[in-house]
């Protein structure tokens, strides 16, 4: 089992950055393939990133590639977010997810942090 936390939102203006940070506990964390994920009030939640368990390979979605980037230290059992350039439209609560399965499904990760808020200011 790994428990996952997140920390390092908060309000920024448009333009600006903000580094997410997770951190996780539990045995294997290495095992795990880890993403990032964001809900907006009214919508569902969405993939944001990911990066394979040994760190080789990171996947983005559309919406953010070119602006985040996704980076893991499993010796520090830690993944990090580093948002560049945000947009008012990046503004939702940020999740920290842990699975087995490397992929943009939601439902394919079994545990989540409790969210992180990011607010983008125009």
């Amino acid at each position: 089992q790994v428990q996952v936390e997140e920390s390092g939102g908060g309000l920024v203006q448009a333009g600006g950055s903000l580094r997410l940070s997770c951190a996780a506990s539990g045995r294997s964390f290495a095992n795990y393939a880890m993403g990032w994920f964001r809900q907006a009030p009214g919508e569902e939640r969405e993939f944001v990133a990911r990066i394979t368990w040994s760190g080789g390979s990171t996947y983005y979605s559309d919406s953010v590639k070119g602006r985040f980037t996704i980076s893991r230290d499993n010796t520090k059992s830690s993944v990090d977010l580093q948002m560049n350039s945000l947009k008012p439209e990046d503004t939702a609560v940020y999740y920290c997810a842990a699975g087995l399965i490397n992929t943009n499904r939601p439902s394919e990760y079994k545990y989540w942090g409790q969210g992180t808020q990011v607010t983008v200011s125009s």
